[in-house]
């Protein structure tokens, strides 16, 4: 049996950290008609819970006008479904005008398309200061326009259980500075000689038949291909030979053959996956930051779980906001941006279980988070004590050690308006390497090569 806080978790995990739950009542209705001091902030479901830190954010924003008189008031409108459904909703929504949403909470992936749509506006580079991320900030730009802030971050992680490292007997259970795939490999093999209680396999990650698979896939590849790792240009076409897509096809196999991966994996999504890690079927996860504060509840203290960086290259996830096209309101819009993602802000993100965006978060004990009840009790439901382990600055203790490396160092996914239809693509055609009679490395990267062409054209 799954531990409760994992329970609770469970129906809020999706790729990123966002969008998988269903609206939060009162709030989920699509507003049809703006009230002229009523901005209204569309998101996907925040994974840290009822009354989360999004909220509480929003609600500090809005007692400040209060106290100033402006008359403005934000309110937040969480959409329903999956994240692919979100971004549904969202296009439709904006191109048909049905929806009076002024600002948009977009996954990283999806802002070349609004801006390329013109369904979003450009913004003030005023928003990228020197503070914010390198890499997390180039995810806002759009042929040198900026068209989004950045709220939240995401990286891939690698969670690890402790207790069944030194139930093999391994010497080593602290795995804080990193390690390589060779080196976790071998780990996995000791674990598969002398299996604790409950194993089955290495590791496990989410290489069902949607975004998670395209996830694994690109850490591969840019694994493989180091630091020149692109499938597409600064303009979003496809720009990738069959040479390349062979070396990254063959570390995929690679990293899900069967000695190592639980056989789960293959049909895991987000939450199927932590579910296999926290049940003990598995020492090693590969997942995102919003898990660590549920994954602290159900092991306490340090001595059963652990956190690392991913082994090679890590994927950049996270979320951006931006002001629709069509708001009235879109210099108010943008104070609330401005606001939502400034350091004190981001601060107060990164000690509720998020991925800041500002370096400031991590480094400088004198920024701090100003919003009531920020810290979080590790549970979506805002219940319990908070057992996460925390710096004497009060971040996760994780925090400027592991995932503000992991930020900085972390790749793209390829920046393009047409990512639906490349993540479809990428998705479907590498399905094959998982099959019962799987091709090989180069007759896949060749398929593959001309799916995409036709997917991304010139």
């Amino acid at each position: 049996m799954l531990p409760a806080a994992l329970l609770l978790l469970l129906p809020t995990a999706c790729a990123g950290g966002d969008g998988a739950g269903g609206g939060s009542g009162r709030d989920a209705a699509t507003p049809t008609a703006g009230v002229p001091g009523d901005i209204v902030v569309a998101s996907g479901r925040d994974v840290t819970g009822k009354n989360g830190i999004r909220q509480r954010l929003i609600d500090a924003w809005n007692a400040e006008q209060e106290k100033a008189g402006t008359g403005y008031h934000a309110r937040l409108v969480e959409l329903p479904g999956n994240a692919d459904e979100q971004r549904s909703q969202l296009l439709g929504a904006l191109q048909s005008g049905s929806a009076a949403y002024d600002v948009v909470n977009l996954d990283v992936t999806w802002v070349p398309e609004f801006a390329a749509a013109d369904l979003i506006s450009p913004l003030p580079e005023s928003l990228l200061d020197e503070d914010v991320i390198p890499a997390v900030a180039s995810t806002a730009r759009w042929r040198g326009e900026v068209y989004a802030a950045p709220f939240n971050s995401d990286v891939g992680l690698l969670y690890y259980r402790r207790d069944h490292l030194r139930q093999a007997g391994v010497e080593r259970s602290d795995l804080t500075g990193g390690l390589d795939w060779p080196q976790l490999k071998r780990l996995i093999a000791t674990l598969n000689d002398h299996k604790p209680p409950g194993y089955e396999k290495g590791w496990t990650t989410q290489l069902a038949g949607y975004e998670g698979r395209t996830v694994n896939a690109v850490e591969a590849f840019a694994s493989a291909a180091g630091d020149g790792f692109a499938l597409t240009d600064e303009d979003g076409r496809y720009d990738a030979t069959v040479e390349e897509l062979t070396e990254g096809i063959t570390e995929l196999r690679r990293r899900t053959e069967a000695a190592t991966v639980l056989p789960g994996a293959f049909t895991s999504d987000e939450a199927a996956s932590l579910g296999d890690f926290a049940a003990g079927r598995t020492a090693f996860l590969r997942h995102w930051p919003y898990v660590y504060p549920a994954l602290h509840q159900s092991f306490p203290g340090d001595d059963r779980l652990g956190v690392t960086s991913l082994p090679g290259r890590a994927v950049l996830g996270g979320q951006n906001l931006a002001v629709t096209a069509g708001s009235p309101r879109a210099t108010k819009a943008t104070d609330l941006i401005r606001f939502l993602t400034g350091r004190q802000s981001e601060r107060c993100l990164l000690d509720a279980g998020f991925a800041a965006t500002r370096a400031s978060a991590y480094t400088d004990d004198s920024v701090t988070c100003a919003v009531a009840a920020a810290t979080p009790s590790a549970a979506p439901t805002g219940e319990g004590a908070d057992t996460v382990p925390r710096d004497a600055a009060g971040r996760p203790r994780y925090a400027r050690d592991v995932l503000l490396p992991a930020l900085r160092e972390a790749v793209h996914r390829p920046r393009t308006p047409l990512y639906g239809a490349f993540t479809q693509t990428f998705t479907t055609e590498l399905g094959a390497l998982f099959s019962e009679n799987p091709p090989g490395d180069a007759e896949l990267a060749r398929r593959l090569d001309e799916a995409l062409r036709r997917a991304l054209p010139d």
